[in-house]
């Protein structure tokens, strides 16, 4: 009985006297979870200079667990003070409450880059800000401002659906990924491995204890791009250099473009340009939703698509290359045999125009391509139109049209390679379900419905500078860890060249093209001889002015596309580039000086030393 009546008594002081001290301490014992982001990996060009890289942040949070023991009306409170002194929409913060409200132990940040004076408030008045806390984190730095932005990408909140379905592979919501370009494709290695880690809070959710990990973060790897930092600059300075030598010209509606420059023996990609383009630090941070309306816009020209790789154009006479290969092989011309060049040709009662209207006279290949001419190519589409197994769009996809090339980075565009049996699937009236003469004729000069992205035209022309061997065009050349004290970076993975593929091509039909490669930016009478003629490395390539129906503000109808493509030197090729400017006229009017400064900047020639004159040409 004696101890009986200790125990009663006992738990009678626990409950009664003690009761409100253990509940207080219970309260303010409680046990948080929480993810700590591992700190990105950098991204740096193929000589090691930093293209994004990471700077410190201090960041106000949210626990929803915190504001979920709240009243409703002392919660809204809550909200709107924080709200309004880290200037923050009230209507934001709510929304990004809503998303999380299934999860209660993670915190949501509501503020990036919080300025000191704000943070010392917040800790001094904790108690008006139940569920803030203050914590420490890195934000994406873009060392070389807004160079190869569409390349580079950036990072965001993932979202419900990406967590869902990266869930296995360790993602949750809350963490940073990589949404669009190197940080989407290669996320998994810049992310590294987030910290697994708790605390204990009070009710209020104010820390009352060291974080304690269970598993700490491991820091994200590097990875190396192809790309020349400099390089890369010099190709986009040349996109805006074609654009404004269009506007001179008289083409008001030049507004974009794309510029590729590639190692045509490996396929590494040393310069990748889109025009126009944004400043991916727009992305960093807390996101201002006016910015991303901003470039969504049509009247803004879709700043954020890579034209390099998602662009579709008709490629015109830079096209003319494949179709004499085509021709060459099937056995269908002869390289030495002549061909009348005419101001104009008649087939089937359609009248297709040259682009010089004075020319007549005879043409073997290499002239025709050195001249472009145009009749002389709507002769051999109509000599491909006899055949009833397409053999010209069969050799086009066999030199990488109509697919992916394989780049590793995206979304890529395929294009478009017209055959017969396309357009009888693609169209619904019977009339437009006819393959015609003058589809074969469009076909054979690159206009028509065929459509390419720069990079594809990249590729073919390497192809030629290569000797008939299609390569696989790639952005990454390793992922690697940062040496210690100072030593160099531990190669984790590196991303060999993929062997290229070899198209059967026969040696002297390359021939001949490259000659007349050569021809147009050397002859006379070549297309781009005016710019390449006296420069000091030899270069070969093509021009190329291709007719686009275009929808632009207050207008639509047809607008030249300039494009020009090539390569040198010519005779141990190293580097090809193909150029296009979007409305730019003549592909000699804009296109061949875009193109021309790349080569300036690679071969390191100083454009003072030579001369080089636009030439008003296909």
């Amino acid at each position: 009985m004696t101890i009986f009546c200790i125990l009663f008594f006992r738990l009678w002081a626990l409950q009664v006297i003690s009761g409100q001290t253990y509940l207080r301490d219970a309260r303010n014992n409680q046990v948080r979870t929480f993810r700590a982001p591992a700190q990105r990996g950098s991204i740096v060009d193929r000589n090691g200079n930093v293209l994004v890289s990471n700077v410190p942040s201090t960041v106000a949070q949210l626990w929803p667990a915190a504001l979920d023991e709240l009243t409703p009306e002392r919660r809204e409170e809550t909200l709107r003070r924080v709200a309004r002194l880290l200037q923050v929409p009230y209507r934001r913060v709510e929304r990004d409450l809503e998303k999380r409200k299934d999860d209660l132990l993670t915190p949501i940040t509501i503020k990036t880059d919080v300025p000191d004076a704000k943070v010392n408030y917040l800790l001094e008045h904790q108690n008006d800000f139940p569920g803030v806390q203050i914590g420490q984190s890195s934000l994406r730095h873009y060392d070389r401002g807004g160079i190869a932005a569409q390349v580079l990408g950036y990072v965001g909140e993932i979202s419900q659906d990406q967590a869902d379905a990266r869930k296995k592979d360790g993602y949750a919501p809350g963490d940073r990924i990589g949404q669009t370009g190197i940080e989407a494709t290669y996320d998994m290695y810049l992310r590294g491995r987030p910290g697994i880690g708790r605390v204990y809070v009070d009710a209020v959710g104010r820390v009352q204890s060291a974080r304690e990990f269970e598993q700490l973060p491991e820091a994200g790897n590097n990875v190396r791009l192809t790309i020349d930092a400099e390089l890369q600059k010099t190709a986009e300075e040349a996109l805006d250099y074609g654009i404004r030598i269009a506007h001179d010209d008289g083409r008001w509606a030049a507004d974009g473009g794309a510029l590729v420059a590639m190692d045509p023996n490996t396929g590494e990609i040393l310069a990748l340009a889109s025009n126009p383009s944004f400043n991916p630090s727009i992305y960093v941070g807390q996101v201002k939703q006016r910015e991303l309306n901003r470039l969504g816009k049509p009247s803004e020209n879709h700043p954020t698509l890579d034209r390099a790789v998602a662009g579709l154009y008709p490629p015109g006479s830079t096209f003319k290359p494949i179709t004499a290969l085509a021709s060459l092989q099937e056995g269908m011309v002869a390289p030495d045999e002549l061909i009348q060049c005419t101001a104009k040709e008649v087939v089937d009662g359609q009248t297709f125009t040259n682009w010089d209207p004075y020319v007549n006279e005879p043409m073997t290949m290499t002239t025709a391509l050195a001249a472009s001419c145009d009749t002389y190519f709507y002769q051999l589409g109509l000599r491909f139109y006899g055949r009833k197994d397409s053999p010209l769009q069969k050799w086009a996809r066999n030199m990488g049209f109509g697919a992916s090339t394989g780049v590793d980075i995206g979304p890529e565009e395929k294009g478009l390679v017209p055959t017969p049996s396309w357009r009888r699937r693609y169209f619904k009236t019977e009339i437009d379900k006819i393959w015609t003469s003058g589809d074969s004729v469009q076909l054979a000069i690159g206009q028509g419905d065929v459509l390419v992205t720069p990079l594809q035209m990249t590729r073919f022309y390497a192809l030629i500078a290569s000797g008939g061997k299609l390569v696989e065009p790639h952005m990454v050349k390793s992922v690697e860890e940062t040496g210690n004290q100072g030593q160099a970076p531990v190669v984790l993975r590196p991303y060999a060249p993929k062997p290229p593929r070899d198209v059967r091509l026969d040696p002297g039909a390359l021939r001949v093209v490259q000659e007349g490669l050569y021809k147009a930016t050397h002859a006379t009478y070549g297309t781009s001889s005016g710019i390449f003629g006296s420069f000091p490395v030899e270069i070969a390539g093509k021009t190329g002015t291709a007719e686009k129906f275009v929808r632009l503000p207050g207008y639509q109808g047809l607008q030249d596309q300039a494009w020009w493509c090539g390569y040198g030197p010519y005779g141990k090729p190293k580097l090809v580039v193909c150029a296009l400017i979007e409305n730019g006229g003549h592909g000699g009017v804009a296109a061949a000086p875009a193109a021309l400064k790349v080569f300036e900047k690679y071969f390191k020639v100083d454009p003072t030393s030579f001369v080089s004159a636009v030439k008003d040409s296909d």
